[in-house]
């Protein structure tokens, strides 16, 4: 498969000020959330509102790492998103400790640019926890980067494939969790979350996901026709259908390694789908995505 190169976010005037301006950036409500990494997804009891198409692994983690290919999906509903990101995860049900980063299309904030965002839990989306810097929690330390900002540029179908690295890793010491965009000497440290934000991941992390997400209003009694990924199914391949790459996570000894036992879950794969597989220059992958509504999902 083609390398390519990947920027990280642009940072303008008004994302700054819009970073701060908006009072709900499609805020997670409680809900029940499907995890197929601490449920059995047969007989889960999925949000009929919340629909994901990820790969996940369980063990014992201290980070992860990937790499994002971005695009601007078509998002129906105003109280819509979707979403592109991974998830670092320990506890269960009110007791969820996440912390979660990725890019985002997201109406509600007052346009459907692609951003780039960040989140994190400690009660299972209760009342814990927001977008970016909505409430007391992440700690950033680099003016470099606005948080929430649009990213460019952005993939286009059969043209050119953009994208970010995402690496968030545990400081053993302090027990913060820490966040860089980007690889190598262009990597950005953005900041982190503290350890006492959480319970179980004041620890470690029990589980790890990658991929995509979108909320699903069923308006007209009909399934959304909001994209996931690049609203084309995974099977569609390279420049075509959304991507993660170089999927890794840190271990017990702080070393980066490829997952061994990386599952994949979808709620509906005649709505939204999803493969993985393993290539020398792209490491551990998964293609995701779909179109939302179609003659096979309606």
């Amino acid at each position: 498969m083609p390398k390519r190169d990947y920027p990280v976010v642009r940072t303008k005037i008004k994302d700054l000020l819009s970073a701060d301006s908006i009072k709900s950036y499609g805020k997670k409500k409680s809900f029940p959330v499907a995890r197929p990494s601490s449920m059995n997804p047969e007989v889960t009891n999925v949000s009929k509102d919340h629909e994901y198409a990820i790969a996940y692994t369980n063990g014992l983690f201290y980070g992860a790492k990937a790499t994002f290919n971005v695009w601007n999906p078509y998002v129906q509903e105003h109280n819509e998103f979707s979403l592109s990101q991974l998830w670092i995860l320990s506890g269960s049900d009110s007791d969820l400790n996440t912390i979660e980063a990725g890019w985002q299309v997201a109406p509600e904030r007052g346009d459907t640019n692609t951003r780039m965002f960040i989140y994190w839990t400690s009660d299972g989306y209760q009342t814990t926890g927001c977008y970016n810097l909505k409430c007391s929690g992440f700690i950033q330390t680099s003016n470099e980067i606005a948080i929430g900002a649009s990213m460019s540029p952005i993939s286009r179908f059969n043209g050119s494939q953009y994208g970010f690295t995402i690496i968030i890793w545990k400081d053993r010491k302090e027990g913060d969790w820490w966040m860089q965009l980007g690889d190598g000497p262009d990597g950005k440290v953005i900041g982190y979350w503290p350890a006492s934000l959480f319970s179980y991941l004041s620890q470690s992390a029990s589980s790890v996901e990658w991929g995509g997400e979108v909320i699903n209003r069923g308006s007209g009694s009909l399934h959304t026709t909001t994209q996931m990924g690049s609203g084309y199914f995974p099977q569609e391949g390279f420049g075509k259908a959304s991507f993660i790459k170089n999927i890794l996570t840190v271990n017990d000894n702080n070393t980066l390694t490829t997952p061994q036992n990386l599952n994949t879950y979808t709620t509906q794969k005649s709505c939204y789908d999803i493969v993985n597989g393993i290539a020398d220059n792209w490491g551990s992958y998964i293609f995701f995505g779909g179109p939302g509504r179609n003659k096979y999902c309606p």
